[in-house]
């Protein structure tokens, strides 16, 4: 039986320590292998680099893509200047994860972006993002748990009729949460279908449902037997492979 091949976005890692100090590695965390191995994928990690052409025989390599976590997203790309509490932004990899999500959609294959992978899939179809939890108004419950991370720390509202509920079987449930960047405007052609209790919009998806977003990390959860069900989203990646 042949399995699909799942690209999962890379990122690079530098040695601070050991016989090698500085060194870049090529990583993603293991999570988001086991994700797509348990769910009846074959996972293959998608190493950055900055030559278009790579990226795009890379991206044709693979019959669906999830847009992994990181670093901040750099303002430039959604018109802002970066504010005091910014975190670390690496622009070349933001081109990469955008080069790699329009190829996929183009090809028609299944789109599952998590966290900063979320807040690309916004970005890149024109809305934006709070650069901080603390620049947006209204009060604010706290986003990045720093601990457990398979531990489901606030609620969340997904809605009715969405792709994102179909493909979930839940509306309500409780989530992990690593991000102290928000999603501010939706983009024009995104819907927005998941949010917590405090207003923040944790999911979105494309209007023909080939590109789901959430800003949890649903590969943290895939083991937690109380919330088995974070395994359909990478059941729908594989399930819907081109």
């Amino acid at each position: 039986m042949t399995k699909p091949l799942i690209g999962i976005s890379g990122s690079v890692i530098i040695d601070d320590g050991g016989i090698f100090p500085g060194y870049h590695r090529s990583y993603v965390n293991e999570d988001y292998v086991d994700s797509v191995i348990q769910n009846g994928g074959v996972p293959y990690i998608i190493p950055f680099n900055e030559n278009d052409e790579v990226i795009k025989m890379q991206l044709d390599n693979v019959q669906g893509l999830i847009l992994s976590g990181g670093h901040d997203v750099d303002p430039r790309f959604y018109g802002e200047e970066p504010k005091q509490k910014i975190g670390a932004t690496w622009p070349e990899r933001d081109h990469f994860d955008m080069r790699l999500l329009k190829l996929a959609e183009d090809n028609g294959i299944p789109v599952l972006g998590i966290c900063r992978g979320a807040q690309i899939i916004n970005v890149a179809h024109g809305g934006t993002l709070y650069q901080d939890l603390s620049y947006r108004s209204e009060e604010t419950l706290k986003h990045m748990q720093g601990h457990s991370p398979s531990l489901p720390t606030h609620g969340m509202k997904v809605k009715e009729n969405s792709k994102l509920a179909t493909v979930l079987g839940k509306t309500e449930f409780r989530v992990n949460s690593f991000h102290h960047q928000l999603i501010k405007e939706v983009a024009p052609d995104l819907i927005a279908t998941a949010t917590a209790p405090d207003g923040v919009i944790e999911g979105l998806e494309n209007k023909n449902g080939s590109v789901l977003a959430v800003q949890w990390h649903p590969e943290m959860l895939h083991k937690n037997k109380n919330v088995a069900f974070m395994n359909n989203l990478f059941k729908w990646v594989v399930d819907n492979a081109k």
